[in-house]
């Protein structure tokens, strides 16, 4: 994915975690990739098409990692919007200059409801825009898109489903699953509002792929050994 023409940029991330979250697993555990796991997604807002995106954790140097591949990979000045992280503030600035079309969208919410259970997230009350840097248009401040796009993770792979027992137990297998949904994303999957797919509306392909021109991508792997079946016996 490069020299990719973006005019307006959404940035996020999303939380899961591999193995176990952090408070359970022990530092070998850590040191090995179990624990929380964040995954920064960039999305063009007109093409809906996922720029990249980088996993690792919620870090400055993760942020760091992420906006300078987004940077590799664009053409020209995007308009910039994330969330209120500020994590992102250096890392902006580092890989798209001071001078950038950049702002910052912040989300007001009020307290939970007593009644509510302890899953109910907060209610959104209102919007803080903040103008980082150059002249962003405030009708296009907004991280909607990208925000769409972290639910359909959710959705589309189970080991991001909230409140169940589905996750990956490497992170080896989580990369690989994020890496494979994302192909899928920008060019298997037609867009409903675009009647295309993501890559087709950026102009990186010219048809839909199907998932015979996604695995033909794969490298091909040698199967294990395996010795004769035996029939198992009371």
């Amino acid at each position: 994915m490069q020299g990719v023409r973006v005019r307006r940029l959404q940035c996020d991330e999303i939380w899961q975690f591999v193995g176990a979250k952090r408070k359970n697993v022990t530092p070998e555990q850590e040191a090995n990739g179990r624990g929380d796991v964040r995954t920064w997604t960039a999305i063009d807002a007109d093409t809906k098409l996922c720029v990249t995106y980088y996993m690792g954790d919620w870090s400055g140097a993760a942020a760091h990692e992420f906006m300078q591949d987004c940077a590799e990979r664009i053409v020209g000045r995007p308009q910039i919007t994330t969330d209120a992280l500020r994590h992102y503030l250096p890392a902006i600035e580092e890989a798209f200059g001071a001078d950038t079309d950049y702002a910052m969208l912040h989300k007001v919410y009020g307290a939970p409801m007593p009644d509510h259970s302890r899953y109910s997230p907060a209610t959104c009350i209102g919007c803080d825009m903040k103008v980082v840097s150059g002249d962003p248009d405030p009708k296009h401040v907004s991280t909607s898109y990208v925000e769409r796009q972290n639910l359909s993770m959710r959705m589309g792979m189970r080991r991001f489903t909230r409140l169940t027992n589905a996750f990956s137990n490497t992170v080896e297998h989580h990369g690989h699953a994020i890496a494979l949904y994302f192909m899928h994303y920008n060019f298997c999957r037609v867009y409903k509002t675009l009647r295309v797919t993501p890559a087709m509306e950026a102009g990186l392909t010219d048809h839909v792929w199907s998932m015979e021109e996604l695995i033909a991508l794969l490298p091909e792997r040698k199967s294990r050994k395996r010795g004769p079946y035996k029939k198992r016996t009371a």
